[in-house]
């Protein structure tokens, strides 16, 4: 938050509460993905820099995939105009996420790959596996479960079991670290942890990509 928005916030909290009120309310009728795929096109049409990379962050760990970020990026072209579309992608390309990689983008369609029986996995611990080439880590909160790519979204190193210190993930390299209970960056970056799209089937933590 700016600090003018700070200063009204103390100077005039009945006036401001009001909009700060609305802006909490809209978008209640909107599942988590479309909402914050809302927010990242009036982050472009503004260039909000931080809250550009913010809400792309939001997007993704609430499942968006790169696709459809690109999507609706184009898809808002008659608002946004070419030039700040490419101000949009270069942002991305900063932040180096690897599923925007075109190789990762003109890939196969995803498949479904076997983990692990989900009741392996007590609540509250992470654990690091490798399936079919594919680092990961893995975090349950009781019948929920996180599955996270392990490379750093920094600059792609794969970042080992010996990284986790309790829910703390360090990357070795440039030191950015990650809250594994929610992917966030919480040290150093301002990435998120790649999350893969998993369910539970018959016992078994299934993870797509």
């Amino acid at each position: 938050m700016s600090d003018a928005l700070n200063y009204l916030l103390k100077a005039r909290p009945e006036t401001m509460g009001h909009y700060f009120k609305f802006l909490k309310e809209t978008g209640n009728h909107l599942d988590p993905k479309t909402r914050n795929l809302i927010s990242v096109i009036t982050k472009v049409h503004a260039q909000t820099d931080r809250g550009f990379r913010q809400y792309l962050g939001r997007a993704l760990r609430e499942g968006c995939t790169p696709m459809e970020v690109l999507d609706a990026l184009l898809m808002a072209f008659p608002a946004l105009g070419l030039a700040k579309i490419i101000w949009a992608v270069d942002i991305i390309l900063d932040m180096n996420i690897p599923g925007f990689a075109p190789e990762a983008m003109n890939a196969q369609p995803p498949v479904w790959h076997d983990l692990m029986a989900a009741a392996d996995l007590p609540s509250g611990d992470v654990r690091r596996l490798e399936r079919d080439g594919r680092g990961l880590f893995i975090y349950r909160d009781k019948k929920n479960y996180q599955v996270y790519d392990s490379h750093c979204p920094h600059q792609s190193t794969d970042i080992p079991q010996l990284a986790l210190k309790g829910t703390t993930l360090t990357c070795p390299k440039h030191e950015w670290a990650f809250d594994v209970s929610s992917g966030d960056c919480i040290k150093k970056g301002n990435s998120p942890l790649a999350r893969i799209e998993s369910k539970v089937v018959k016992g078994r933590l299934l993870a797509c990509w």
